[in-house]
């Protein structure tokens, strides 16, 4: 039975991480919210009408108690929080194929936070998984009058904070791999023509690294800020992969010995990069690989550039 359970579960393992990632926007939480649901399926003595159902109500409950007990950590949290990058989705839908895309974003995600746990749970099995309305009131403990009015207030919170075009695939793909041969060369007129005027920079180090003192706004100041992360790539061998990342476009820098040191992920909308998120805090790139001593990688950076003078 045990193994027969273990085989189910496995089967179901990347929907429930997907629906954790999505409620939480942590992949260490995720992961730990699905382990969690296992161990509750495995010792469990009877046998549910649907797996599914049973595992998808256990992932979310559990996900919904973390998410509350986290908001306290993400108010206290130094700095901009950004959602742990996601290099690939483990689940696919080729029927829900935009949804999904769509809503593992970063910028969806960073629209999610705005949302209760509860109204946060209902958005994402509703509107991400189509799950229906009797599967949602088992799976947040709320009757499905109630679950319906969550989406009602969910989706208007979303919908406020969207932007007004999307761009297409191919377009973002071109763009990006525009901004990284010019940010490679150190081209700031290149940069800056693929700039929207209003461009935001920002990065999330949670005070444990060297990162940006505030978001930097405006074409010309984040051109000149990315000239200046190219010259310090540069002064310390540091390599980055162009890569998608949370399924936009983005790249995975490490230093010289292959450890991950940062990430960063572009929003582009209209033709521009709008948005510009780096995540250097070492905690939130662990699942990416070894991490780089970010600390001692500024050092070095501060050294080269006195001996340059």
């Amino acid at each position: 039975m045990t193994d027969d359970k273990a085989e189910e579960f496995e089967g179901l393992r990347p929907l429930l991480f997907s629906i954790a990632y999505r409620i939480l926007g942590s992949v260490a939480e995720a992961e730990d919210a699905v382990q969690e649901a296992w161990l509750r399926y495995a010792a469990s003595t009877t046998r549910p009408d649907s797996i599914k159902a049973y595992l998808s109500t256990t992932v979310t409950r559990v996900s919904i108690d973390v998410l509350r007990s986290a908001r306290v950590r993400r108010e206290e949290y130094v700095g901009p929080w950004f959602p742990e990058p996601l290099l690939s989705d483990p689940y696919e839908d080729p029927a829900r194929a935009a949804e999904l895309a769509d809503s593992v974003s970063m910028g969806a995600l960073l629209l999610l936070e705005r949302l209760s746990p509860l109204e946060r749970a209902v958005f994402v099995l509703r509107e991400v998984f189509a799950f229906g309305y009797e599967d949602i009131a088992e799976a947040t403990g709320r009757t499905e009058s109630a679950c319906r009015q969550l989406l009602v207030r969910a989706r208007r919170h979303m919908r406020e904070g969207r932007p007004r075009f999307a761009a297409d695939r191919r377009e973002r793909v071109e763009l990006a791999t525009r901004f990284f041969d010019a940010l490679k060369d150190g081209d700031l007129d290149g940069l800056r023509g693929l700039l929207a005027a209003d461009v935001q920079m920002t990065g999330d180090s949670g005070g444990k690294a060297p990162a940006l003192a505030r978001t930097v706004v405006g074409a010309d100041k984040v051109a000149r800020l990315l000239g200046s992360y190219a010259e310090t790539v540069a002064l310390i061998d540091m390599a980055y992969e162009p890569c998608e990342i949370n399924g936009q476009p983005g790249a995975v820098f490490r230093d010289r010995t292959g450890k991950v040191f940062s990430t960063m992920v572009l929003d582009v909308l209209d033709g521009r990069v709008q948005a510009v998120r780096s995540v250097i805090n070492p905690d939130k790139l662990g699942h990416l690989g070894p991490v780089a001593d970010a600390w001692a990688a500024h050092h070095e950076i501060q050294q080269a550039r006195r001996r340059s003078r």
